[in-house]
């Protein structure tokens, strides 16, 4: 079961931020990240950004099901959160702390470095 939490755990996560993004974007984003989402362009974006991440949260809970796709899996979620994870100490060096973001930089951390525990444990 350990071999397999980071990717249920980062699964549903990733599943419940892509619907916070792109779920209803015109009532969510002023309410949780206070700014407008009315542009029809950016409304597209924000479900492009829900697809992605439902469609990796499905595939890393695949893979935490069936084995033939854990490898695969995990190192989707490795390259994921690292990459997000750099992304967000991009915008801290350029942009400042943000603190509604900063629980989420040291989640994807903790998954990046989770990931590369099991992937070297158990591959």
């Amino acid at each position: 079961m350990s071999k397999n939490l980071h990717l249920l755990l980062s699964g549903f996560i990733v599943i419940l931020a892509g619907l916070v993004y792109g779920g209803y974007p015109s009532y969510l984003m002023p309410l949780i990240f206070d700014f407008e989402a009315n542009a029809l362009e950016l409304k597209n974006i924000l479900r492009a950004v829900m697809g992605i991440y439902i469609g990796i949260g499905v595939f890393w809970l695949i893979g935490a099901t069936k084995q033939d796709f854990w490898k695969a899996a995990t190192l989707c979620n490795i390259l994921f959160m690292g990459g997000i994870a750099f992304g967000r100490m991009v915008s801290t060096v350029f942009d400042g702390i943000l603190s509604l973001f900063t629980p989420a930089l040291i989640l994807e951390l903790l998954f990046f470095a989770w990931g590369l525990y099991n992937l070297k444990k158990y591959n």
